[in-house]
């Protein structure tokens, strides 16, 4: 990406594997979601992670409730083309069928599965399959000893909940450790994982927890995944949406591109409308990003509504729009490529050009 100058320096991890992925260790901040299907239905599992991965989701963690569930891995594993977690609380034997079944890592509290012997089988099969464990508390499930000693899931508590979690691992030989500290109270959650990065060097899974609906919870995930990541603290990450997970992908990968970490797809800068404005510059925009969906090629794309700062972001971008009474102009990487009368004329020529500019960065990627 451009401005490498300006990229936040990571901070510093272990690198662990995770199917075909290392994550950790200075390698990409991967994006990861959870599927909201039950997971022993397989046909809707396996459906929506596929729509997942289609959207940009590198890692898909299912919650897994019972022995079916646990069993049903076996059958979607299979079909998912990316590495799938196992979610577990409780039952350790939950974990073993999961991990038997085929499953890339674990999400679990080691110390609330079942004492000492289910800690031993757990990280012993973990062990051999070579499948890591997240670690995960959420400040909703810090123990009550701590929530008593601290006054509530602060920072302190949650951490300290996290490296008795790890500790228990690590008694067994157990290295194959990433770690969540999750809240949803934004500050509480940045100060938690700055105190955790001081302590260990494992890779950090961040999020902010039950962030809310799709503009709540994006502006909130922003926030604070933005803060986080703009001080090096991430490995991985997920931005937590009520509803449809596949709505989390754009969230998270606009975070990303914004602090120029990764990108995915086009970026479409457009202007916010004013006085000046004397085009539908909101539908021209609307219709530039519902062509653009299922793009996956990096390139900026500018669709502007005045002359004040149009024709310059314009002329910036790989290919840009400038709208005007009556009239509007294409650029392409600065030049004019032609003047157009009338918007949906102009819509219709952007979009034949914005089809060239596709099919070329398509071809660029290809020979890469």
């Amino acid at each position: 990406m451009e401005n490498e100058s300006l990229i936040p320096k990571r901070h510093p991890t272990r690198a662990i594997r995770l199917g075909p992925l290392r994550i950790g260790g200075g390698h990409p901040v991967r994006v990861q979601s959870m599927t909201n299907t039950d997971t022993r239905d397989v046909a809707a599992t396996v459906a929506q992670i596929h729509a997942l991965a289609r959207a940009g989701c590198e890692i898909v963690r299912l919650a897994v409730l019972d022995e079916v569930a646990a069993r049903a891995i076996a059958d979607i594993r299979p079909l998912s083309p990316v590495p799938l977690i196992a979610d577990i609380h409780f039952d350790h034997r939950l974990a073993l069928l999961a991990l038997e079944s085929g499953v890339d890592g674990l999400r679990i509290n080691p110390g609330n599965i079942g004492g000492e012997r289910a800690v031993d089988a757990v990280a012993a099969a973990a062990k051999d399959r070579g499948a890591p464990i997240r670690i995960g508390v959420n400040s909703g499930s810090v123990e009550k000893d701590l929530l008593r000693r601290y006054g509530g899931p602060t920072p302190e508590a949650m951490v300290e909940s996290a490296l008795t979690h790890v500790a228990l691992l690590e008694k067994r030989g157990f290295d194959q450790i990433k770690i969540s500290l999750k809240s949803s109270n934004v500050p509480r959650t940045i100060a938690a994982y700055r105190l955790l990065a001081k302590k260990v060097d494992y890779p950090l899974h961040i999020g902010i927890t039950e962030a809310g609906t799709p503009m709540r919870g994006a502006v909130k995930s922003g926030v604070g995944l933005g803060i986080l990541l703009w001080e090096g603290l991430g490995d991985t990450l997920r931005v937590s949406l009520t509803g449809d997970p596949v709505t989390e992908m754009g969230a998270a990968w606009e975070i990303l591109r914004c602090l120029g970490i990764r990108a995915r797809g086009p970026e479409i800068i457009s202007c916010p409308t004013c006085g000046r404005t004397e085009i539908d510059l909101a539908a021209l925009a609307e219709a530039v990003e519902e062509r653009l969906r299922q793009v996956t090629e990096v390139f900026t794309v500018a669709v502007m509504g005045c002359v004040v700062n149009g024709p310059g972001e314009a002329k910036e971008a790989d290919i840009g729009l400038a709208g005007g009474r009556g009239l509007g102009v294409i650029f392409r990487k600065g030049e004019l490529v032609c003047k157009v009368k009338g918007q949906e004329a102009l819509l219709a020529r952007f979009m034949e050009e914005l089809d060239r500019v596709i099919e070329e960065k398509k071809k660029e990627t290809a020979c890469a």
